[in-house]
C-alpha cells in the first residue's frame, strides 16, 4: 500500500510542571536554577524513614485544570508507587496515579480545517517529577542533580483522537491556555515546564483497527513534534509495505537529524510493578473543595475572544493576539478602560507591544510599563498632541522605563503645536513653494498631497498635525 492509503493515529501523554512555590511532597521549593542539590530533603531524595505529605495547593490545580477540560473529578482518590529503576529516581520507585486518577474523561475542543473537533481526555493525575542527569564529557561519567526531583506534575492523557500535527499542535494550544489562564503553570515547552511524549501509530484509511503504536520521547518544541509525526508515520508505513511488523517501543527524536532511535521496549503497567503508596492517606474531594478549585478560574481565552468580536468588533488577528495570555488580555481590558478607545488600544498592543515583545523576548507578565501609561499614550495620539512618529518613540521609551507619556513628550520637545495661526502660515507656504503639487490636486491626483504635508512637516519639525494640516491645505486650495 501507498502511504497516501494510511492514516497516522495519534494520542498524547502531556507532563505539565505546576506553579507551586513547594514541592509535591515536601516544603524543599521549587525554583528553577540554583546549586545543584540544595534545593532537597529527606522526603525528595527517598531517604528511608522520611514520609511525603501532599501539597494541598497541587490538588486545587489539578481540580481546577480537570474542571476547566470537562473532566469528571474522582472523590475518593489515592496515590501509587510506580516502580522503576534509574539514577536520576532517588527512591527507585515514582509516586503517581494508576487507578483512581484525580481527572477522568474530560474533553477539549480545537479548530481545525474541517471545523470544530472535541481531542477527549482519557485522565489527568498527579505525580513527581524526577531528577536530572548531568553528562559530563570531561571527566567521563554522569553526576545527579535532585532539585527537580519531587517538583509537581500534572500528566494529561488524551485519547488516540489526533491525526496530524496540526491537530496536534492545536491539542497542546489549547491546553497551554487553559493551564496558563489558570495559573496552573507557564507551559513553556522550551523550558521544559510542559512536555510531550507522542503516541503513534499508522492503519490502513478506513480501519477501526488500531496499528502498534511507538512512543515518541524528547520533543520541547512543536516543530519538532511537527517533524517527529511526519518522520515515524513514514518509518511505520515503510515498515508494513516491506511486510515487517511495527515494534512497540520508546523511542528517542534527534531534531537534528529528524530520525529516531529505539531507547527500550514500551513497557505496561504491568512491568512497573504498581501497588498503593503506604505513606500517603487517601485523598477525598467535597463539594467545598471543588468550589474553592473553580474559583481558580477566570474568563477562558475563547470566552473573552466571543467578548471581544461582540463589544468590539474586532479583527480576528488581532484578538488571537489579544487574548494569547492572560496578562496580554488584562493590560488590553485595563487599557481600554482607562482610554475608553478599546480599538485604538488594541492597536496599539497588537502593533507595538507584541513587537518590542517578540524583539526583547519578554513575557506579558514581565511588561514594565502599566495600563495608565498606555491609556495616556493611546489618548495623546488620538487628541492629536503626539503624531505617529513622536508615539513610537515614546513608546520605546515607556516600553522600557515605563515613563510618563505626556511628562517625557513635553520634555522631549514631542508635543505637537496646536497654534492653528502658525499650521495656516505654514500651509500657504507649502502651497506657494510646491505649485506643481497644486495645480496635481487640482487635476485630481490627490497623492500629491504628501508633497505638501510633508513641506509642513519639515518647516515644523515634525511639530504639526497631519491630520489637520491636510484640512487647511484643502481649504487653502478650495478643495
Amino acid at each position: 500500500m501507498r502511504a497516501a492509503e494510511y492514516e497516522t493515529v495519534i494520542g498524547l501523554e502531556t507532563h505539565v510542571e505546576l506553579a507551586t512555590e513547594t514541592k509535591l511532597f515536601c516544603g524543599c521549593p521549587t525554583a528553577f536554577g540554583g546549586k545543584p542539590n540544595s534545593h532537597t530533603c529527606p522526603v525528595c531524595t527517598g531517604m528511608p524513614g522520611s514520609l511525603p505529605v501532599l501539597n494541598r495547593k497541587v490538588l486545587s490545580f489539578a481540580i481546577a485544570v480537570g474542571r476547566a477540560t470537562n473532566c469528571e473529578i474522582t472523590r475518593f482518590g489515592k496515590f501509587d508507587r510506580k516502580n522503576y529503576f534509574y539514577p536520576d529516581n532517588p527512591q527507585n520507585y515514582q509516586i503517581s496515579q494508576l487507578y483512581l486518577p484525580i481527572c477522568r474523561n474530560g474533553y477539549v475542543e480545537i479548530d481545525t480545517r474541517a471545523g470544530k473537533k472535541r481531542v477527549r481526555i482519557h485522565e489527568i493525575h498527579m505525580e513527581e517529577d524526577a531528577g536530572k542527569l548531568l553528562h559530563d564529557a570531561y571527566t567521563d561519567c554522569s553526576l545527579v542533580d535532585y532539585n527537580r526531583s519531587g517538583v509537581p506534575l500534572l500528566e494529561i492523557v488524551s485519547e488516540p483522537d489526533m491525526s496530524s500535527s496540526e491537530e496536534v499542535t492545536a491539542y497542546l494550544e489549547k491546553l497551554r491556555s487553559i493551564i496558563s489562564y489558570i495559573g496552573a503553570s507557564d507551559c513553556k515547552l522550551q523550558e521544559g515546564s510542559m512536555r510531550a511524549d507522542v503516541n503513534i501509530s499508522v492503519r490502513p484509511k478506513g480501519s477501526s483497527e488500531f496499528g502498534t503504536r511507538t512512543e515518541m520521547k524528547n520533543l520541547n518544541s512543536f516543530k519538532a513534534i511537527e517533524r517527529c509525526i511526519k518522520g515515524e508515520s513514514e518509518r511505520q508505513i515503510e515498515l508494513i509495505s516491506e511486510g515487517k511488523s511495527v515494534v512497540q517501543e520508546t523511542r528517542r527524536w534527534d531534531d537534528n537529524k529528524e530520525s529516531s532511535k529505539a531507547m527500550r521496549s514500551k513497557e505496561d503497567a504491568k512491568d512497573y510493578r504498581y501497588f498503593p503508596d503506604p505513606d500517603l492517606l487517601p485523598i477525598r474531594v467535597d463539594d467545598e473543595m471543588i468550589a474553592d478549585a473553580e474559583r481558580l478560574i477566570p474568563e477562558m481565552a475563547d470566552e473573552k475572544a466571543e467578548r471581544y468580536r461582540k463589544m468590539y468588533s474586532l479583527p480576528e488577528g488581532d484578538i488571537s493576539v489579544l487574548t494569547y495570555s492572560r496578562p496580554m488580555a488584562e493590560l488590553f481590558e485595563r487599557t481600554a478602560e482607562l482610554s475608553g478607545l478599546p480599538k485604538k488600544s488594541a492597536n496599539f498592543i497588537v502593533q507595538e507591544t507584541a513587537r518590542y515583545m517578540k524583539e526583547q523576548n519578554v513575557e506579558a507578565k514581565d511588561l514594565k510599563f502599566s495600563a495608565a501609561h498606555l491609556a495616556s499614550l493611546v489618548k495623546l495620539f488620538d487628541e492629536g498632541k503626539v503624531n505617529s512618529a513622536a508615539a513610537k518613540a515614546i513608546f520605546a521609551e515607556m516600553f522600557a522605563t515605563d515613563c510618563d507619556p505626556e511628562e517625557y513628550a513635553s520634555s522631549h520637545g514631542l508635543m505637537m503645536d496646536q497654534d492653528d495661526g502658525a499650521l495656516r502660515e505654514a500651509a500657504e507656504a507649502a502651497v506657494a513653494a510646491n505649485p506643481q503639487a497644486v495645480a496635481d490636486i487640482k487635476a485630481g491626483k490627490q497623492k500629491a498631497m504628501g508633497a505638501l504635508i510633508g513641506y509642513i512637516m519639515k518647516e515644523t519639525r515634525g511639530k504639526a498635525n497631519p491630520a489637520k494640516a491636510g484640512e487647511i491645505l484643502k481649504e487653502i486650495i478650495g478643495q
